[in-house]
């Protein structure tokens, strides 16, 4: 079995009574590196990620299913992190995103709904001359490269 899935069965284990939890990301970097994104609806505590860690850290050693030198890292997304899965669309609705496009170009607005296929954002549009107004704009998800939350200090 590949760490990585062998890993996912044991958060999954370890949030099976959090249905808020959820897993983003499970990776086994080159350099010894064992990442562990996991998210919640209302964010995730760092207890969370510690009780986590922990419960996987023992498995893995008490199984010995990597048999190298490895760090293992449990945290949440930071802020620079793109939006992976739906949940986390569905979590950030309201909020102000930048969208690169699988083009080359990009967009800027505020997230209004997500599904599986596709996001509808809220965007400035500007003719020249006229006053700038708003309009929801649905990007199919695969037309999508990256999405991330833009920081607002206000």
């Amino acid at each position: 079995m590949q760490i990585e899935e062998r890993v996912k069965q044991l958060v999954e284990e370890k949030i099976a009574d959090r249905a808020d939890l959820f897993i983003v990301r499970i990776k086994m970097h080159g350099n010894g590196l064992l990442e562990i994104l996991l998210d919640g609806d209302q964010g995730i505590a760092i207890e969370d990620c510690a009780k986590v860690s922990r419960h996987v850290g023992f498995h893995l050693e008490e199984e010995n299913a990597i048999d190298s030198a490895y760090r293992l890292e449990v945290s949440s997304p930071g802020l620079d992190q793109p939006l992976l899965l739906e949940r986390q669309f569905l979590k950030n609705i309201g909020r102000s995103v930048r969208i690169k496009m699988e083009d080359g170009t990009k967009r800027e607005g505020k997230l209004v709904s997500a599904s599986n296929n596709a996001i509808v954002i809220e965007e400035k549009s500007k003719e020249k001359g006229k006053k700038a107004t708003l309009e929801e704009v649905e990007i199919p998800l695969e037309h999508i490269k990256e999405t991330k939350v833009l920081i607002s200090f206000k």
